[in-house]
């Protein structure tokens, strides 16, 4: 009878410890071929406006994104959000930190600008992989003819 219930106990103790290791939630997966798809149909979209994005997915703590740029972008301060960038194609300048220029702010805590002043410049490129703290000031600056292109996950604070 003892090595019954032993082994009715350790039955047990497993499959609890199984069930707390599985959440029902599943991994999503986006092959490359599917990524470099939809990053190149961005850029042929976005050719008018010089910047494009689609989102892969939204997970609510998070959301991973595609951007394309051919063009400058304004100066901005995500109020709520992390980014973080894992650039695929080209080269551009990132400012950082600072304040922005001609700042205003929108209700759900985005704040966009002209320019940063007083910002840390340095050069990213494919392969780079860069980290911007929600509140922290940033803009990418495209050279002229160059394709931009991101891997963007956006983090919620």
């Amino acid at each position: 009878m003892q090595k019954i219930l032993l082994v009715f106990c350790a039955l047990s103790f497993f499959s609890i410890a199984a069930y707390s290791q599985t959440s029902g939630k599943r991994a999503d997966y986006f092959p490359a071929q599917d990524v470099q798809k939809q990053l190149t149909d961005l850029v042929s979209k976005s050719q008018a406006s010089g910047s494009g994005g689609a989102t892969l997915g939204d997970y609510g703590s998070h959301k991973i994104q595609l951007s394309v740029r051919t063009t400058s972008g304004g100066a901005e301060i995500h109020g709520h959000y992390d980014d973080i960038f894992v650039v695929k194609q080209g080269h551009a300048t990132l400012t950082t930190g600072g304040s922005i220029i001609d700042a205003k702010t929108s209700p759900d805590g985005e704040t966009k600008g002209s320019g940063i002043q007083d910002g840390h410049v340095q050069e990213i490129a494919a392969g780079d992989v860069v980290n911007i703290p929600a509140g922290t000031p940033h803009q990418l600056k495209i050279p002229e003819g160059v394709l931009f292109s991101t891997i963007v996950v956006k983090v919620r604070e």
